[in-house]
């Protein structure tokens, strides 16, 4: 029987795991509002870098003692602030199962050359974090994007701890629940979740942690995009709105919208069961189909955002070119546009199931996916 198209295509074919889609509602006149061309440092733009920076706080539970800074750099330079600030006063134990995590091992071991612990694992796996000595300071990623695996839990990191914990929240924010008393720093960047614009990072920062950059001094110089305290005090106006350097209001006026549109679909909750909806389209649709596999080993550690999957076929001759095929035929029939798996991961595909992304357009990609499975097959001979 001919290997034939699928009769239902997905209304939006962006799956790209950053940026991401932008809210199912969006449309460039929402953003007339944005004041262009205007300081940000006027009431207008304070009173919007504000409500960003509150809106943030709403709809992600965050304590009103936690404070909340809108960054340059996205979510690394939200992380490489903090990491620059904030170690080097006590041990560090840095974790990585996925390319920007092992990003973070490298900038802490070979730029600030610290003699950190390392523990790494591989793509689909996550480290042992029973292991984890809180003695320390500890770096990680709640949510690896480039693996589609995540923690489970905070249950691991110990209430009493001693050392900071940095969490790197890029692609968690908003879909995953995040224990705000377990984080003491915590990044994430606008183009994930919520399918904001680019180069805005949020830092946030719990009180232990503001103690830290108070008492603490590090031992490297530090440049003023990185500087969150002057005199020993922290700079609040970071954490009210006045930002280190100028933002794009278009972007943040974007920001707003998403965090509109996020409280139109019930706030972090309604965001979480839309991403849990979406990865268990595609879960379900590899339980289905044994060519194809979750790259994440352990169900519990499965991403519900950047889900990631490899092929499994005997038949495949080249995996690599394979997947590279598979993907460059769906976004030729504009099925689903940006999947390939990132370049420094495994062989296979990627797939982005956050909130912005509607169950009905998963749903309709996952047969053209298999169309073209079938259609590689038969075209590698």
């Amino acid at each position: 029987m001919a290997n034939q198209q699928p009769a239902t295509r997905p209304a939006n074919p962006r799956f790209s795991s950053g940026p991401c889609a932008k809210p199912p509602t969006f449309d460039l006149t929402k953003l007339a509002d944005a004041p262009l061309g205007r300081s940000h440092r006027a009431a207008v733009g304070k009173d919007k870098l504000k409500a960003a920076i509150e809106g943030t706080r709403e709809v992600l539970g965050i304590p009103a003692d936690y404070k909340i800074g809108i960054v340059p750099a996205s979510d690394t330079g939200a992380i490489e602030m903090a990491m620059w600030s904030l170690l080097g006063a006590r041990g560090v134990e840095m974790l990585a199962w996925e390319s920007f995590g092992s990003g973070w091992v490298t900038d802490v071991v070979k730029q600030l050359k610290l003699d950190a612990v390392s523990k790494t694992a591989e793509y689909g796996e996550i480290v042992d974090l029973a292991s984890v000595d809180f003695a320390n300071d500890v770096v990680f990623t709640w949510n690896g994007t480039t693996s589609g695996v995540r923690v489970p839990n905070g249950d691991w990191i110990p209430a009493d701890r001693e050392g900071l914990t940095l969490c790197d929240a890029t692609s968690a924010a908003f879909a995953q629940d995040l224990p705000w008393d377990k984080l003491d720093v915590t990044t994430f960047s606008w183009q994930k979740v919520l399918g904001g614009e680019a180069a805005h990072g949020m830092l946030i920062l719990s009180p232990r942690a503001v103690e830290r950059l108070e008492s603490y001094t590090p031992a490297w110089p530090l440049p003023k995009i990185f500087r969150l305290t002057k005199g020993g005090k922290l700079i609040d106006g970071i954490f009210s709105g006045a930002t280190i350097n100028t933002p794009s209001m278009l972007a943040v006026e974007d920001y707003l919208f998403a965090l509109d549109w996020a409280r139109s679909v019930g706030g972090l909750e309604g965001l979480q069961a839309r991403a849990n909806a979406n990865a268990q389209a595609v879960f379900d649709f590899c339980e289905a189909n044994d060519w194809i596999a979750n790259l994440a080993v352990d169900a519990a550690t499965r991403s519900n955002t950047s889900v990631c999957l490899k092929f499994t076929d005997d038949r495949i001759k080249d995996g690599a070119a394979f997947a590279k095929a598979v993907a460059k035929r769906l976004e030729a029939e504009n099925i689903a546009l940006d999947i390939g798996a990132y370049r420094d991961a495994p062989a296979g595909l990627r797939i982005w199931c956050g909130g912005t992304v509607e169950t009905s357009d998963v749903e309709a990609m996952l047969p053209w996916l298999a169309w073209a499975f079938e259609a590689e097959i038969a075209a590698q001979g």
